[in-house]
């Protein structure tokens, strides 16, 4: 794919939503960190459910970890793999504690010493809480790199890598969501919706779908 064709999907994505939204909900950059460690694997649907109970009765890493493991996970139960993100959640609520004076650290190295806190949600951190213009690579913008022509690569690195080099520098902050966006209302996995989507005369996936 050529830069002018990335260009123009980027100038699209932007006109019809000019400030994108995630769709999980918090407050602080350590609600953000909390929920995005409970979202692996889980829908933002369901973290939702379970963190506006939560973040009412523990919104800080001390108020988190006086919960102890049985109170967390009350609250997270219906979460996927929730006994391992609840034990990671309180490891990390400690070492925030001890390292950082209870705050979300800035820097990828110490995010990413944090227990359930991978390249991944680092990214989404830093992207969301404070503005830097990190890629975060999904299963949603792995599958649309590569279908698109976009930014094809062999692993969720390789695309991330490709994206922060070919997506134009005025569009890599809004980049993570549209893609994620676009991949979970439009882009689908097993039947993307190609008829109703802005960019398909200039996305390069070759089984297009059509109007049933």
């Amino acid at each position: 794919m050529n830069p002018a064709k990335r260009r123009h999907i980027f100038e699209r994505f932007h006109a019809a939503n000019p400030e994108p939204r995630g769709e999980l909900e918090y407050r602080t950059p350590f609600e953000l960190l909390i929920a995005v460690i409970l979202s692996a694997q889980a829908t933002d649907k369901s973290v939702n459910l379970a963190t506006r109970n939560l973040y009412r009765i523990a919104s800080t890493p001390a108020q988190m970890l006086a919960l102890g493991m049985d109170g967390l996970v009350a609250h997270i139960k219906r979460i996927g793999l929730y006994r391992t993100k609840a034990k990671n959640i309180l490891a990390t609520c400690a070492l925030l504690l001890e390292r950082h004076a209870g705050a979300v650290p800035r820097e990828r190295a110490a995010l990413e010493a944090l227990p359930g806190v991978g390249r991944k949600t680092a990214n989404v951190v830093l992207n969301i809480a404070f503005g830097e213009a990190t890629i975060a690579v999904d299963t949603h913008i792995f599958r649309i790199a590569n279908r698109s022509g976009i930014a094809p690569g062999r692993d969720p690195l390789e695309v991330e890598q490709k994206l922060l080099k070919f997506v134009p520098p005025e569009f890599r902050l809004h980049a993570h969501h549209w893609l994620i966006l676009h991949g979970r209302y439009v882009c689908k996995a097993r039947k993307p919706d190609c008829p109703r989507c802005a960019i398909t005369d200039l996305c390069e996936f070759k089984a297009k779908t059509r109007i049933d």
